[in-house]
């Protein structure tokens, strides 16, 4: 079967029952409920084989399964919602479909084609329209995942995987501004590593430093470089953005050691189209900080697809304690309101963003 036509015979076996009147919509939570129906595509004897929609269920692996021991796990994730027109849209999958694939291929693993990522998402979606919330801030967060699948722990590349993407209906991911600590022990990421792929290792890796600040009473990390220890990389699961004066700063890509976020991309060309300056360069802790002690550091936020726009309201740097004032903001609350009410409907869509399904 060649992979340019797997699509064409999708299987799709629908649930007996649908679980969708046993959810309270009012009290989503995040990553807590899950739909119906997920998609599965298997990749073996070097192509992809026929996918399939089937009920939500556990799933079935050997013990001596690659990923268990050597991590050849990544994954996406996007939304769709529910415009004020009544159609279903999922925010520039695209740009998710290609990002999947860089980090397939900094992992080893094959690339998924566009018709199984995105046509398959967009029938799982639609199958399930049902689960797309109505209520304002929530979303149905959409996950698409590859692992390995061989038998064997000898240590190489895999050479069976498996495609799946889940839904899940969503409410806000950080329902506050956050604190944030920077972190100059633990690092994130180095030149040359993994850090621009959303593979599972990384957030492994985050794990043990997140929960000992959260233990410190903050909320995430401000990540720093693995060199100097000075500038700035990411916060938590987001890209960060600082606003110093007039002008918006965010760390550039350029050496692979940050995440391109679709949400990155979405409020740089957002500023742009407000007259705000972006700069996408290094930025170093010292810098921000003597920008506050200098009257000129405005606004510090985050953005992901989980979060969207979250506002910082503290940053602790060693000795340095900054508290802000978010009541006074001017630049995120209004990109965050003309994200919102673009993926919504309620703005159009110029920039061809929204995928109705």
């Amino acid at each position: 079967m060649e992979s340019t036509s797997v699509l064409h015979e999708l299987k799709i076996t629908p649930v007996t029952r649908s679980r969708v009147k046993e959810v309270d919509f009012t009290r989503l939570g995040f990553g807590k409920i899950f739909s119906d129906h997920m998609l599965v595509a298997d990749f073996a004897d070097g192509q992809w084989q026929q996918p399939e929609i089937v009920p939500f269920q556990p799933i079935s692996i050997s013990p001596s399964n690659a990923t268990l021991h050597y991590g050849q796990a990544i994954f996406e994730g996007l939304k769709a919602y529910r415009t004020q027109q009544g159609d279903v849209v999922i925010f520039r999958p695209y740009d998710n479909f290609k990002r999947f694939n860089l980090s397939a291929d900094r992992l080893d693993m094959p690339a998924v084609p566009e018709e199984i990522f995105i046509d398959g998402m967009k029938k799982l979606v639609d199958l399930d329209r049902a689960w797309v919330p109505q209520q304002p801030d929530s979303s149905l967060y959409i996950r698409p995942f590859m692992i390995a699948m061989d038998e064997y722990i000898g240590v190489r590349s895999s050479l069976r995987y498996r495609f799946m993407i889940i839904t899940s209906p969503a409410g806000a991911y950080y329902n506050k501004p956050v604190k944030l600590y920077v972190q100059d022990k633990y690092v994130r990421a180095f030149p040359g590593g993994t850090g621009y792929a959303k593979t599972a290792g990384n957030y492994a890796a985050s794990l043990k430093p997140t929960r000992e600040v959260q233990e410190m009473g903050y909320d995430q990390i401000l990540w720093t470089d693995g060199i100097h220890h000075r500038y700035l990389q990411e916060c938590g699961t987001m890209n960060v953005f600082v606003i110093i004066g007039d002008t918006a700063i965010t760390p550039d890509l350029t050496e692979g050691t940050i995440l391109a976020g679709v949400t990155r991309s979405s409020v740089i060309t957002l500023l742009h189209d407000e007259g705000i300056q972006v700069e996408e360069r290094p930025i170093s802790i010292d810098e921000v900080v003597r920008a506050h002690q200098e009257g000129q550091l405005k606004e510090i936020f985050g953005t992901g697809t989980a979060a969207s726009i979250s506002y910082v309201n503290e940053l602790t740097y060693r000795d340095h304690h900054i508290i802000f004032d978010i009541a006074q903001w001017k630049i995120a609350p209004a990109i965050l309101q003309k994200l919102n009410d673009i993926k919504v409907g309620k703005l159009p869509d110029r920039y061809g963003w929204n995928v109705k399904v």
